[in-house]
């Protein structure tokens, strides 16, 4: 063949599904690394292991069963045993009481799904989580009324773009967490605040964002538009939103992830709630199984909304190639 290219006897749909299975183990090992590192650090000894677990306290009057001290302070008080001829103390390597090993994360995930919380006036993790999902989608679904029009205004007309994104990259800056204690004083103590937060954090965000992706779309095709006759009106609902669709569709994602981060921030205004409040008593009484459990039921959450809404995306839209690469 000219050039000396080879062809390649695999078919087109083989290729591409031995690439998708190539990305689903690349995927699978994002995930196994930090697991394995996590299990290193739990079960190898030799790997960290910064404390002893006391196993038998001996002559030491201050040890107990249980009790967790530093490798310092118990090679200390074994040397003072031995040196006074009385019994020594039994100790087995461990890691900090806020570092659980991956079982009991485990254990835990299934535990505080099944068993009510040992302190009466605690919710269930089911309870705090669900709490928190209708503050994140109160939130969003606002800030996305409010923003999404502005984005795409913004982006198609120019004089309304330079009136309004200059005091909206100004404001954009500003630490929506700052606001909190105005967002009480206004609205109450309860879940008003918190779904304000996290429309201060993700409006302005998303105002800009839409914006840019509106002046993304092929000027010839708004060209065209124009030459034919098309209105003002027509000329949004017809060509530019139809044509930053797909794209529209992908900034809104990434901007839910950004209402995800501002999640904790909200709930610790007014009145304490949801997972934050949950995580919160659960380290306060040294319950770390269940607030790695808590934190990871947050990710789990929200990567699965995220894996759910770009499939979703490439049913909407077929025409659009990047949704396949994802």
């Amino acid at each position: 063949m000219a050039n000396g290219a080879r062809v390649s006897n695999v078919p087109n749909w083989l290729s591409g599904s031995m690439v998708a299975r190539k990305h689903v183990l690349f995927g699978i090992g994002s995930f196994l690394l930090p697991l394995l590192v996590w299990c290193a650090v739990s079960y190898l000894p030799f790997v960290w292991h910064p404390k002893v677990l006391i196993a038998a306290p001996g002559g030491a009057d201050y040890f107990q069963v249980g009790m967790l001290v530093d490798k310092s302070v118990f090679d200390e008080e074994f040397a003072n045993m031995q040196a006074q001829n009385l019994p020594v103390p039994k100790g087995e390597p461990a890691n900090p009481i806020y570092l659980p090993a991956p079982h009991e994360v485990a254990k835990a995930f299934y535990t505080s799904f099944s068993k009510a919380p040992q302190q009466k006036d605690l919710p269930w993790l089911h309870e705090s989580l669900w709490h928190s999902i209708t503050i994140i989608f109160w939130g969003f679904l606002i800030s996305s009324l409010i923003g999404v029009p502005l984005g795409v205004l913004s982006g198609t007309y120019p004089t309304l773009s330079h009136l309004s994104e200059p005091f909206i990259e100004f404001f954009r800056y500003l630490p929506a967490p700052a606001f909190g204690a105005l967002a009480v004083a206004v609205l109450g103590i309860y879940d008003a605040p918190k779904i304000a937060i996290i429309v201060v954090g993700t409006l302005f965000q998303q105002i800009l964002i839409i914006a840019n992706t509106t002046r993304k779309l092929d000027s010839t095709i708004v060209e065209a538009a124009l030459t034919l006759g098309t209105k003002r009106m027509r000329l949004l609902t017809r060509v530019v939103v139809p044509g930053i669709l797909p794209d529209l569709y992908r900034d809104q994602r990434i901007l839910l992830g950004w209402a995800w981060t501002y999640l904790i921030v909200a709930e610790l205004i007014g009145t304490s709630s949801g997972i934050t409040w949950f995580i919160t008593q659960q380290a306060r009484y040294q319950h770390f199984d269940n607030v790695y459990a808590a934190i990871m039921m947050i990710g789990i959450i929200g990567f699965g909304t995220d894996i759910l809404l770009a499939r979703l995306g490439r049913r909407l839209f077929p025409w659009d190639r990047s949704q396949k690469k994802e």
